[in-house]
């Protein structure tokens, strides 16, 4: 590659901004970021090394408006764009319009993008790589009776599927005729919402399976590398909550046959730069392609932590035209790492969510513990993005280690004027089948994780006041004492306030 990247444009906010500011700063890059109206004060806006305007609060308006960001880019003056993950980092458009503008954007080629993008075109690609696939239709359904047709030689229960979702969204389950009829409708209005095309495809829903991703890195010399795989299945409508490294499951022989196969995938594509393949596996061992997620993934870190890598450097390396400095058997799998994303949720009523000032926050820290985020004391989280306000990372040299970490860090962490979801995450550290690795998709459900944290908050709550009610009581006793009146002071004249009832 002729051009070499001497500073970067952030086209993104919050936690990854700051993650990939700090990258540049190692580099010694010039870091460039934009912001809302919304994020002026935010610490991204602060920490990196020139800071331009791009519009109102509303994602269309600035984040999406990649004609803003281009603008803004060309005037910087950089040499690169790193899209950090969400708003447009899987946009194959932008993608094209950094490459027309000579512009490295720090991800994968539009072509490539394109692919990954269209997830039957991804899927033809993959059976003509050898590489499996869940049953389903061939291509994309725009009809509900061949849906319908599609789901009755599948087999119920069925997924709708957005052709170009991402991040849980534009899926819906039907377990039978009826559901599908209905459904369908929906799933077509939701990928039209959030993806601008309705285009929908079934697939059989695998029950009990487990969501095993692949970390990948490629680079323009052709080499292709797997980085281990994560277990993601503990999820919320299709969106990871919780996610480690090794997965529970996983053998040295099966971890090398999957990363072999997931290397294979991203070849398939001609894929450039950090991604992952993501895989189920069902309770017999099956392990199933879904797709490629075309950018750096909100739990890197996890990865980063087991193998000693710095994802961002490397991305920026790879984007430089670099070939990556190691093959495949000199990685070694070190310990255990697990990442909690903390949500401005509550999920004590349906994560509902959760948006305002946050006066005060205490973060965790200690040996084995990393935290991602945006947060400081006085801040505000914007009704306006992502919900995601941090990410809780903890290391160490085993699974229950890492485990015993997370539920401790879990207990500093503080973050006041918002609800957020970490009452979840210290109820599913001491659950059973978390530590015995007993895990799959519907694991919340399966298991009823969110009444169990009800029910130990309620537990909680009432011990609290039992050791409470005592001291307050002597408190009060203590303080009625102190006001009575001495006996001598004869203008008292109603007795029974000398016995404190009055």
């Amino acid at each position: 590659m002729s051009k070499q990247i001497s500073s970067i444009l952030i086209a993104n906010r919050g936690e990854i901004a700051l993650r990939i500011i700090r990258a540049c700063k190692e580099l010694e890059l010039k870091s460039v970021s934009v912001y809302s109206d919304e994020d002026k004060n935010s610490i991204h806006v602060k920490r990196a090394d020139e800071a331009y305007h791009i519009g109102p609060a509303a994602p269309a308006l600035s984040y999406l408006n990649m004609n803003r960001i281009m603008e803004v880019a060309v005037k910087a003056g950089v040499d690169a764009i790193h899209p950090g993950y969400g708003f447009l980092s899987e946009n194959e458009t932008f993608a094209e319009l950094c490459e027309k503008n000579n512009i490295i954007f720090i991800g994968p080629k539009s072509l490539a993008m394109e692919l990954t993008g269209d997830k039957m075109k991804c899927k033809r690609i993959m059976k003509q790589a050898e590489v499996p696939t869940v049953p389903g239709s061939e291509g994309v359904i725009d009809d509900v009776d061949k849906a319908v047709e599609i789901a009755n030689e599948a087999g119920y229960p069925v997924l709708l599927k957005s052709a170009y979702g991402g991040g849980g969204r534009g899926i819906r389950l039907a377990k039978d005729e009826k559901e599908l009829r209905q459904e369908f409708e929906m799933a077509s209005a939701e990928s039209k919402a959030a993806f601008g095309k309705a285009a929908l495809f079934v697939e059989k829903f695998l029950e009990k399976i487990r969501h095993i991703e692949f970390q990948l890195v490629r680079d323009s010399h052709g080499n292709t590398r797997h980085l281990f795989e994560r277990e993601c299945s503990i999820q919320r409508r299709h969106q990871k909550l919780i996610e480690m490294s090794p997965s529970p499951i996983m053998t040295s022989e099966k971890r090398n046959e999957i990363g072999e196969i997931a290397k294979r995938a991203a070849d398939a594509v001609d894929y450039l730069n950090a991604g992952t393949a993501e895989f189920l596996c069902d309770p017999q061992g099956n392990y199933y392609f879904i797709e490629i997620n075309s950018r750096l993934q909100v739990e890197h870190p996890v990865t980063e932590l087991v193998t000693g890598l710095d994802l961002v450097k490397l991305q920026i390396s790879i984007a430089n035209g670099e070939p990556i400095p190691f093959k495949q058997h000199d990685l070694t799998l070190n310990g255990a790492a697990l990442e909690c994303r903390i949500n401005a949720e509550d999920p004590f009523y349906d994560f509902a969510p959760s948006v305002g000032k946050v006066p005060y926050c205490n973060l965790p820290y200690g040996p084995g513990i990393r935290v991602d985020t945006y947060l400081y004391p006085g801040c505000t989280v914007s009704g306006f993005y992502d919900s995601l306000t941090a990410k809780l990372i903890t290391w160490g040299s085993s699974f229950d280690e890492s485990r015993r970490r997370m539920r401790n860090a879990l207990d500093e962490f503080m973050i006041e004027g918002i609800n957020t979801t970490i009452p979840l995450y210290k109820t599913i550290m001491n659950d059973e089948h978390f530590i015995n690795g007993d895990l799959s998709t519907d694991y919340l459900d399966r298991y009823s994780i969110i009444e169990k944290m009800r029910k130990e908050l309620k537990a909680k709550n009432s011990d609290r006041q039992r050791r409470i009610l005592p001291a307050v009581a002597s408190a009060i006793i203590q303080t009625e004492y102190v006001k009575r009146p001495s006996k001598r002071d004869h203008s008292v004249q109603n007795n029974w306030k000398f016995g404190g009832v009055a």
